[in-house]
């Protein structure tokens, strides 16, 4: 499997869109149109498509929190008729190798609503790890790139 991050763009943003989540899941995670007109506004963060061989599968998007100045995965969905393929993860180690990419080696962030363990799994799966805080009522989790 290919997979690939590709900047949202005139060519996608309307594909990316339409992704979406189980009725369960809808709780854990901002709708996409929510997060690229964050983006749209807030120039710090960058929406991307992910790919799996020329596939829309699902959707991130990372930046620079303002109020922590943190490197943050801030939003992170895989479509639910894609979801446990493998994809989350994949995507999340073509992630990190962007990030090194763009930031070098960093502690890198994200966080989970509390009781989605689903995501919880996949991130620790990729090696983030709980920091034990607490932050807009998400628990905190941290991956070392180095």
């Amino acid at each position: 499997m290919g997979m690939i991050l590709r900047a949202i763009d005139a060519d996608n943003w309307h594909a990316c869109m339409k992704l979406t989540v189980s009725e369960e899941q809808k709780q854990n995670v901002a709708e996409n149109a929510v997060s690229l007109a964050q983006a749209a506004y807030e120039k710090q963060w960058y929406p991307h498509g992910i790919y799996a061989d020329d596939m829309l599968v699902g959707f991130l998007m990372f930046g620079t929190d303002q109020e922590t100045k943190r490197v943050e995965l801030c939003r992170f969905m895989i479509d639910k008729q894609y979801q446990g393929k493998g994809y989350g993860t994949a995507a999340l180690v073509t992630l990190f190798d962007l990030i090194k990419i763009r930031y070098g080696p960093i502690s890198f962030y994200t966080s989970i609503v509390p009781d989605n363990l689903a995501a919880k799994k996949i991130y620790e799966n990729a090696g983030f790890r709980m920091t034990g805080e607490i932050l807009w009522e998400e628990l905190v989790m941290v991956k070392q790139l180095v």
